[in-house]
């Protein structure tokens, strides 16, 4: 019990004296999440619109292989894209293994149909109720998927939330792709499993609050938007 105190102790000094590898690991997990979370949303967002509007003969197919996407495991993903990128995979040549792209492939490939799935479901009742409408105004494929995405915006930010909040928080897949390289590589995640294991408990309790508090705030910001939002609207 005292080395745990000791350990929350030292965690708390070395956040609030800016732990220069603390902040480094802390800005390259923000630095490969976020790229994720925007490449992820730009695939996510349309699709999982356009399947909600689209009647087509393999639709219920579609959607529940997209379905059974979102519990596809971690260490499958970073595996398959480590086979991939290595020197005998057909993009080996291009050296992106055990870099921080790698682990953003691996991470996209990961949220991408948790954010789809949950665009689908939100969009297929929001056009239930714009159907009528947008097909009296004879509107485009595009301009209606447009419209579902801009008038559903507070629901996609969820969709969104629930993609970084599992692409910050994923481990198994980026230890494969990324290789926890010191100063390239180490992310959050991977730092605290490193660190747990070497029994440096101050440093793993450090960025694992560091972990919570960003998980927090992004879940404050964007309750705090939908909230200005809704006032806006009124």
């Amino acid at each position: 019990m005292n080395e745990i105190w000791a350990g929350i102790q030292e965690a708390v000094r070395l956040i609030f004296s800016l732990d220069a590898d603390l902040i480094g690991i802390t800005l390259r997990s923000l630095e490969v999440s976020l790229t994720a979370l925007v490449i992820a949303s730009a695939l996510a967002l349309p699709f999982g619109t356009w399947l909600a509007i689209r009647r087509f003969k393999y639709r219920r197919f579609a959607i529940a292989v997209l379905n059974a996407l979102m519990g596809l495991p971690p260490v499958v993903v970073g595996l398959v894209v480590y086979l991939m990128l290595s020197r005998s995979g057909p993009f080996g040549v291009l050296g992106l293994l055990f870099t921080p792209f790698a682990m953003i492939i691996a991470q996209v490939i990961i949220i991408t149909p948790l954010i789809a799935s949950i665009t689908h479901q939100a969009m297929r009742e929001l056009w239930s109720e714009y159907h009528d409408l947008l097909i009296s105004l004879n509107t485009s494929k595009r301009q209606r998927v447009a419209a579902l995405i801009w008038d559903g915006r507070r629901t996609l930010m969820t969709a969104a939330l629930a993609g970084f909040g599992r692409a910050i928080g994923e481990v198994g897949a980026i230890m494969i792709v990324g290789g926890n390289i010191d100063h390239v590589t180490r992310v959050l995640t991977t730092a605290i499993a490193l660190e747990t294991g070497k029994g440096d408990f101050a440093l793993a309790l450090g960025l694992g609050f560091v972990l919570i508090a960003l998980t927090l705030m992004v879940n404050f910001a964007i309750h705090a938007l939908s909230r200005t939002e809704r006032e806006g609207t009124w």
